[in-house]
């Protein structure tokens, strides 16, 4: 099971490529994955109905229950065939339903097998919390195929409603399941979850906590099976390419919910809750969706409703919590996504053969495609439940198991007969409106004809013939599910005798051919009764009003003042910890001490008075520097109190912040706006005070409310046990809090790519321009003196001017540059002993960052160490030679390396699992090597090399954006050092020449 899910990632990952080489035929390679597992889920059959059902675990999060639990019983293993067989169908069938010349067929086809792998994943599951991921995916996923036309606005409202309606449900059915999880004797076991709840765990909890996780649940199902008052996305669904359609809203979304209510049913039907839930909803939602289906004329829009009204008479019998109507369930589960798929195909084929769905202008297809006819017609009359078809003896199951009960049975079974005539009137109007042949309305032309397009409904609907002419041996493969609930079991057959419900299958034949008959009078009738309210109705003015609402808290929220955003957070988390320690009641001992060591008394006194001179400071430039020597001093007092590596790490993160506070102040004033001491500006300097009272109060007291012994006693044994590395610090990163680190990392390469998009967005259309400053320098420097182009005189850039002047810096004797983009700048702004110097000690820099790299494990440094002295090494090269230069350094998108080092980290934490380990395990290894001796390695080290390229290609970012791109627009917009802008002939050409500021000043 895993290993198929692993291949579905695959192919989806490859499809955009081979149906790129392939076009519509790359469909078929699409078919493979979703027919080998439809071929593999078979082989297991025996093993399934003789109760050895096969598991498969994966180690994930053990600690959160994220356990990677597969199991294929009866229920698993039905749902299982249906969501591979037909997926295979339906990709066959889009081979010729798509044409040669449509666009996005690599998108569908990827997101397509991507929605089958994810719904295998879901019914085979047997962690909820795996089962909500798979949930969510999907839904993700049927946006994007519902959605599958993105020109069209039908389609991009249609996806919006699908997605935001079973999202809303998902996230109530995820706080069922945290709830059930969390409770004594609860679980994440689905399989445990049934367990538990049939063994007494449900017992006078109707009103209470299980109730309400049972509602909760219930709410996602309901949404994602299109059930009351959520089935309206299904129907608006319909904007969707039919093969979507025909997958998604016949034999896999849609049963989503049905399966999870068919699963849980055994364990929590007896609940009041549950049943006040499922069977009045799922009883209205058929009654409602075949009333409906009948005044639709568009036949998708018919065969939508209809799958409407299904899926309620599917959920009131999975959910019903007997045998014999659990049996019936699975039995019209079965049948309808044989059936109702079929349809949709057929459906599909009208309109790729006609051009049009509308069955009002439809006539004489069936005499010229009798075999397409027939193939309908048969799915019809099993939808309709007429004998001798699969959906005839499904539904004849579930009136005898309800006839021959209470009262409150035989209401539910009438009810399912009104909604069975409804079935039959639609389907025979279904059917008329494609294949009869209607008077007044010419034959329809047929444009198209394939065998390939036809095979897969004819092979559903003969399935659907079959599977009702064996009725015994269908039930064998359904009672291992069914018999897990109470009551007397049922059983399938094609004739039980004469009864009760041999006299509802007549009435249900005779009412609903005269309801056919008498179409044209009840559509007049419906059209004339007009409801007040609609459930779609009710979402748009719900919709509109959270948007109005949320339009209304973002205006007066969000106000664009940074201060009053920090006013806010800063107030809110120094009144909610303050009155955490007033009333929390923890008794707290004032044990203190001033210091460790006199020496750490004048680096404080030096940081608090950095910081106050920094406050006051008017000088952006002087106040950064000022905060600077505040982080240095902070390093120190690490250094002193005996943490070299965290000082280490503070000395380069200072280091790089105080470089992207220099490249961020160089477009901003010299100086702070001089304001006078108004009462806003004293609420905001007692507020900081406040805060930074509580933040010490917050530690002091966290520190002395402690009671047990801290997690830090048994760091250093615990990371040289497990992690195998002497530096706590380092392995705490990778090893003892990988998933932080991970995460974290993650973080930093979605900031730092969308920080670089918005400089990189070259015009209103969003073009992005990646490779930017990247490429090594190819341009030359002229010098233009006073009165040959501009009165002022200026030093000017200018693409393929050859003339190099006599600016370069060589190495004395070698006739060679120290730094290659240096000739890009003016005269003025270079410096012969930086250049020098930087040429000297940059090399050493980058193999000391490897040194830290590597030795971090047991000494101090580390990956986001190593990667921070590396990046300083590169901003030391970008400094001295320019933007140029900085290409010339690292001739390589940034995002290349953010991106390597997160699949290096990521690989790194799931390889042990294909060796049988847990996610992010490590593991080391001792060997001898030549000139080094014995060497010790740990896996860990692969994790720290992500981590590295991650931090380097975060700092080359920064360097490429905030630096290199700001002088790029600098010197586009011809800023003068005012900042001011001297507007010149070759700046009105698209800045082909852009200005040095400081050879300009020299020349003036």
């Amino acid at each position: 099971m895993i290993q198929l899910l692993i291949a579905f990632v695959v192919v989806a990952l490859a499809m955009p490529v081979v149906m790129r080489w392939l076009g519509r035929q790359g469909f078929f390679v699409a078919a493979l994955v979703p027919l080998a597992g439809f071929v593999w889920t078979a082989a297991q059959g025996p093993d399934v109905l003789n109760g050895e059902y096969p598991q498969q675990t994966l180690t994930w999060v053990p600690e959160l229950g994220l356990a990677g639990d597969f199991r294929l019983d009866t229920l698993s293993w039905i749902m299982a065939l249906l969501v591979t067989g037909i997926g295979a169908l339906v990709l066959i069938y889009s081979t010729r339903y798509f044409s040669r010349k449509a666009s996005g067929l690599g998108r569908f086809a990827a997101f397509f097998v991507a929605f089958a792998g994810a719904m295998f994943g879901l019914v085979t599951t047997d962690n909820t919390l795996i089962m909500y991921t798979m949930w969510e995916l999907t839904t993700v996923f049927s946006f994007l195929l519902i959605g599958h036309y993105r020109d069209r606005r039908a389609s991009r409202r249609a996806a919006m409603e699908a997605i935001i309606v079973t999202t809303a449900g998902g996230l109530a059915m995820l706080g069922g399941i945290i709830l059930l999880g969390e409770r004594p004797g609860g679980s994440y076991s689905l399989t445990q979850l049934v367990e538990a709840g049939s063994s007494g765990l449900t017992e006078g909890a109707s009103t209470g906590y299980v109730g309400t996780a049972i509602v909760l649940i219930l709410l996602g199902a309901l949404s994602k099976s299109a059930i009351f008052p959520f089935h309206f996305w299904l129907p608006a669904a319909m904007a969707a390419p039919t093969p979507t359609s025909a997958y998604l809203h016949a034999a896999a979304m849609v049963k989503a919910g049905i399966y999870l209510v068919a699963r849980l049913a055994p364990g929590f039907a007896d609940i009041t809750a549950w049943q006040w839930t499922i069977i009045p909803a799922g009883l209205f939602t058929m009654v409602l969706g075949g009333y409906r289906a009948l005044r639709q004329n568009d036949t998708k829009l018919v065969l939508a409703y209809g799958t409407v009204s299904q899926l309620g008479f599917m959920m009131v019998l999975v959910g019903y919590g007997n045998a014999g109507v659990a049996l019936a369930g699975l039995a019209v589960l079965t049948s309808h996504a044989l059936f109702k798929s079929c349809l949709f195909l057929c459906v599909g084929i009208v309109d790729w053969m006609t051009g049009t769905r509308d069955l009002r202008e439809l006539s004489g297809v069936g005499r010229r495609r009798p075999i397409l006819a027939t193939a309908a017609g048969i799915a019809v009359l099993s939808m309709a439940g007429i004998p001798p078809f699969a959906g005839f003896v499904a539904k004849e199951a579930a009136l005898h198991a309800l006839t021959y009960g209470d009262g409150m049975d035989m209401v539910v079974a009438w009810v399912i007969v009104l909604g069975s005539v409804l079935t039959l009137a639609y389907g025979l109007r279904f059917w008329w409106g494609c294949f009869a042949s209607k008077p007044g309305v010419e034959p329809t032309e047929l444009k198209n004809r394939s065998g390939i397009i036809l095979t897969p409904p004819v092979l559903l609907a003969g399935a659907s013939l079959l599977l009702g002419l064996v009725p015994s041996w269908w039930e064998s493969l359904l009672r291992g599910h069914a018999d897990l609930s109470p009551g007397e079991p049922g059983h399938l057959t094609l004739w039980a005798g004469f009864g009760l419900p041999v006299v509802m299958t007549i009435l249900i034949i005779v009412a609903g051919v005269l309801l056919f008959i008498a179409r044209v009078p009840f559509e007049a009738a419906q059209r004339k009764l007009s409801i007040p309210f609609s459930a779609e109705g009710t979402y748009r003015r719900m919709i509109v009003g959270l948007e109005n609402v949320a339009s209304d808290v973002t205006a007066r929220a969000q106000t664009g003042s940074q201060p009053m955003y920090l006013t806010a957070i800063l107030s809110t988390a120094a009144l909610a910890g303050t009155l955490s320690l007033v009333f929390g009641g923890t008794a707290v001992e004032m044990n203190y001490r001033w210091y460790d060591s006199v020496a750490q008394i004048p680096v404080v006194i030096i940081a608090c008075g950095a910081a106050i001179l920094a406050a006051r400071a008017r000088r952006r430039l002087k106040a950064v520097l000022l905060l600077s020597i505040s982080g240095y001093c902070v390093a120190l007092i690490y250094e002193l109190h005996g943490a070299p590596d965290l000082a280490l790490t503070q000395v380069l993160v200072e280091t790089i912040t105080l470089v992207v506070f220099v490249l961020v102040l160089r477009r901003l004033p010299s100086y702070f706006s001089n304001r006078p001491m108004a009462t806003s500006r004293w609420f905001r300097a007692g507020l900081g005070v406040v805060v930074g009272l509580c933040v010490g109060a917050f530690a002091f007291f966290s520190a002395n409310a402690r009671i047990h012994v801290p997690v830090s006693a048994d760091f250093a044994s615990e990371a040289y046990d497990f992690g195998y590395g002497q530096n706590i610090v380092n392995v705490t990163l990778v090893d003892i809090r990988a998933w932080d680190t991970l995460g974290e990392i993650s973080v930093v390469v979605s900031c730092a790519i969308g920080v670089a998009s918005l400089l990189f967005i070259r015009d209103r259309k969003g073009r992005i321009d990646p490779l930017r400053n990247i490429a090594k320098p190819n341009t030359k420097y002229r010098v233009w003196r006073r009165g040959e182009d501009d009165e002022r005189g200026r030093v000017l850039v200018q693409r393929g001017a050859n003339h190099l002047g006599d600016y370069q810096v060589r190495a004395p004797g070698r006739n060679q540059r120290w730094l290659p983009g240096a000739s890009t700048l003016a005269p003025q702004r270079r410096s012969v002993i930086f250049e020098v110097g930087t040429r000297l000690v940059y090399h050493t820099m980058l193999i000391g960052s490897l040194f830290l790299l590597f030795s971090g494990h047991n000494l101090p440094g580390g990956g986001f160490a190593g990667g921070l002295l590396a990046g300083i090494a590169l901003t030391l090269r970008y400094l001295a030679g320019g933007r140029y230069e900085l290409g010339a350094a690292m001739p390589v998108h940034p995002g290349v390396l953010m991106g390597a080092g997160l699949t290096t980290a990521t690989v790194s934490g799931l390889f042990p699992i294909v060796l049988g380990g847990s996610t992010l395990q490590s593991a080391k290894f001792e060997f001898l090597l030549p000139v080094f001796g014995e060497v010790k390695f740990t896996t860990v080290i692969v994790f720290d090399i992500g981590v590295y390229l991650v931090v380097f290609g975060l700092v080359l970012e920064i360097l490429r954006s905030l630096g290199a791109e700001v002088d790029r627009h600098g010197e586009v917009e011809g800023l003068d050092d005012d900042g001011s802008v001297t507007p010149t002939p070759q700046a009105d050409r698209r800045k082909e020449a852009v200005t040095s500021r400081e050879a300009r000043e020299s020349l003036s």
